[in-house]
């Protein structure tokens, strides 16, 4: 009665058999007998995925060569087989399975789709059909793991997993293999020579990128001018904003300066007094992507990074399963969060936290709701506490919120009170002034939140009266969209780009169909960056000129469409739930390419592309080889060349003399074509171009070469503005 357990990951076999007697071999592990394997049992493990679809011309050699002809590419059933690099280890697989003394096999991949579908896949290679069971467990710890090999799931449980993450990965074979191929040869006739790579779920993000930056683009800054004042009532000074129906923006200076000579030293007297209470319960739990949204937007990390962080703390033992798109708890681990805190307690940060102000929180539907746990609860740490002095800098980063996230929701809500005063001048004109006054701390105590804080008010009364000491009048301008973080972009793939606010956030994301799935999202915005689709410079998301070009050509193609992605995404969920065919699914999806190939080679005559998007296009070959640079201009500083170097504009020369002459391709937000620096090198001076944006304003000017300060310079229109 032997048995095989077959991990997903080396360390993770590794760990599943630290709690028994073994002994190490080549490729496996040997369990001794104990009282959960009387027989012993091997331990054993993949290297992720082993296996992978074929190439294309290993089912038909014609498909080998890119052709529209050839085109759809769509085999009859799909053929795994296993990597080359990784050979090896499925032979040692392949050998303990086939072993005759052993009598049953133990799936302990990931508990999720991608786990069920490594494993089921090696087997399905080796032809071993030997009865199953699964491990199914949450975290990594010896007591979780004990408990799995007592409480195994007959494989019968998980097999819908198994189908759809199968029916995921021959979909996206077949919407990668032929629009790729589709899009890289209808935009090379074009003149565009790379590799366009498009995909179920890639293309779509990449879609939402590519729609704000042409929002950034197009967006016309406009002036506006506001009003403020100083008030000084009964000793009390504070800041007021004039205000007409609700608007204070004033779309002329005339009209601003009219007002605030209006205001200047009269009488004030406070009209209205309104005060708000607002109460803010303790955050979450957390899932992945909430995880990955928060430590971008504290510590910058890339989501890609956050997960691999999270997998390492999980392969410690010290918090529970990365990939879990849920964050509420089932009561069993609810039963477990007092011997957890105990521990915490002894943490010298922790040690002020505590005591708890709500020692149980196991009543608390907010946290404990078994209906929402999905696969996997929230992420919570262990009952395996770490050395946290031994963890690196940026584990205990990751750990740290996940603590804090548990402790907070032990703590009651933080109450503010929201004021809003109207000031009167001389009877007449109405200012605003909001303040924030915190009320009660409660969770804020342990989770360091930002707030934006508006001015604190002194304390003011309906009736009271005083002096308007001074007035000023202020412009701005109308700022266009912001680009997304890294992280911003997690939770838009998650509500399928639908921006919502963050107070609807919580109840609309349990029920969204997103992009992608918890454990691919990260994935996803790494290979848009290694396909030279978007740049990440200091954690904003900028798509390049091969983006652009790409989702032009698609246009309004279902690639392109958030939503019908994530309608995919539901409809792959209902697989996993055992309540929609994977037959139906791929008959769909191969009907969807078909109807693209028609009509996007139909289509492709009509493209369009600016010379400006052809221009800082740089080609995919290029960028890999050496490559010839286009000539610009002659150089400031010696008798060089300025070429575009890719993501600059430099010297030809740098290598012989050092000149170390350079423009940036973006400045200020906006891309400096090659046509603009031929007239910046000739002519002195660059065309007025649009929308250079600043933390504060958006404004349009031409850029020319201060030969004195010897750097570039903005040069402003001088026009006189009649609004």
């Amino acid at each position: 009665m032997m048995k095989v357990i077959i991990a997903e990951k080396p360390d993770q076999g590794i760990t599943l058999a630290s709690i028994f007697q073994h002994k190490k071999q080549n490729g496996f592990i040997e369990i001794f007998p104990n009282e959960l394997f009387p027989a012993g049992a091997y331990v054993t493990w993949a290297i992720g995925h082993i296996c992978q679809l074929v190439q294309p011309e290993k089912y038909d050699p014609s498909w080998k060569k890119w052709s529209l002809d050839t085109l759809p590419i769509i085999p009859d059933h799909f053929v795994y087989e296993v990597t080359k690099d990784k050979a090896k280890q499925y032979a040692v697989i392949k050998k303990l399975v086939s072993d005759p003394r052993v009598t049953e096999i133990i799936h302990a991949g990931d508990a999720g789709r991608e786990g069920e579908l490594i494993v089921r896949n090696i087997l399905r290679l080796t032809k071993c059909h030997k009865p199953m069971k699964r491990l199914w467990i949450s975290s990594l710890t010896a007591n979780a793991i004990r408990d799995g090999f007592r409480k195994l799931l007959d494989e019968r449980k998980t097999r819908n997993l198994y189908f759809e993450a199968y029916t995921r990965a021959c979909a996206d074979w077949v919407v990668g293999m032929n629009a790729s191929r589709l899009y890289s040869l209808l935009l090379q006739m074009q003149g565009f020579s790379d590799v366009f790579s498009v995909g179920r779920v890639q293309t779509p993000t990449l879609a939402l990128i590519v729609k704000r930056e042409l929002e950034i683009e197009n967006f016309k800054s406009e002036p506006f001018w506001e009003v403020q004042a100083d008030f000084l009532i009964n000793r009390k000074k504070y800041l007021g904003k004039w205000q007409n129906d609700g608007e204070t923006r004033i779309k002329t200076k005339e009209l601003a300066e009219k007002v605030a000579n209006f205001c200047r030293e009269k009488p004030a007297e406070v009209s209205e007094v309104v005060a708000e209470r607002k109460e803010f319960p303790p955050p979450l739990l957390y899932n992945l992507s909430a995880l990955q949204a928060e430590a971008n937007k504290r510590f910058k990390f890339p989501p890609k990074k956050t997960l691999d962080i999270l997998q390492q703390l999980y392969q410690k033992g010290n918090v529970s399963y990365p990939r879990s798109d849920s964050r509420y708890v089932t009561k069993e681990e609810a039963a477990g969060f007092p011997e957890i805190l105990a521990k915490l307690a002894h943490i010298k940060d922790y040690q002020p936290l505590f005591p708890l102000p709500i020692a149980s929180i196991s009543e608390n539907k907010r946290y404990v709701n078994e209906k929402k746990v999905t696969d996997h609860y929230a992420i919570i740490p262990t009952e395996q506490i770490p050395h946290v002095e031994q963890l690196s800098t940026d584990e205990q980063k990751i750990y740290d919120l996940i603590v804090r996230s548990l402790i907070a929701a032990h703590y009651h809500k933080a109450i503010a009170e929201y004021t809003t005063v109207t000031t009167l001048v001389d009877g007449r004109a109405q200012f605003v002034s909001k303040g924030k006054v915190q009320i009660a701390e409660g969770w804020r105590k342990v989770v360091h939140y930002k707030d934006q804080d508006e001015d604190p008010l002194p304390l003011l009364t309906k009736g009271e009266q005083g002096q308007t000491i001074k007035v000023e009048v202020k412009e701005s301008q109308t700022q266009p969209p912001k680009r997304y973080t890294e992280g911003q972009l997690i939770t838009l793939m998650k509500t399928a780009g639908k921006h919502i606010d963050d107070k609807e956030l919580e109840k609309i994301l349990t029920k969204t169909e997103g992009l992608g799935t918890e454990a691919t999202r990260a994935g996803i915005i790494t290979m848009l960056k290694e396909r030279a689709y978007i740049e990440v410079k200091k954690n904003v998301v900028y798509p390049t000129a091969k983006a652009k070009i790409l989702i032009r050509a698609i246009g309004r193609e279902i690639l392109a469409s958030p939503e019908m992605t994530a309608k995919w995404e539901q409809k792959l969920k209902e697989i996993a739930e055992g309540s929609a065919s994977p037959n139906q699914f791929m008959e769909q999806t191969k009907k969807m390419v078909h109807h693209l190939i028609t009509t996007t080679t139909d289509q492709a005559g009509n493209w369009t592309f600016s010379d400006d998007i052809r221009e800082t296009f740089t080609p995919g070959k290029q960028r890999t080889k050496k490559r010839t640079f286009t000539k610009l201009g002659s150089c400031k500083k010696c008798n060089g060349t300025i070429v575009d170097k890719g993501s600059f504009y430099g010297c030809s020369n740098y290598k012989n003399n050092h000149c170390d002459f350079t423009i940036s391709k973006k400045i200020l937000g906006k891309t400096i074509t090659q046509k603009n620096i031929k007239l910046l090198l000739t002519e002195g001076k660059t065309e007025v171009i649009n929308g250079f944006t600043t933390k504060d304003k958006c404004f349009n000017a031409r850029l020319y070469f201060d030969e004195k300060e010897n750097r570039l310079q903005f040069l402003f229109e001088h026009t006189s503005r009649n609004k």
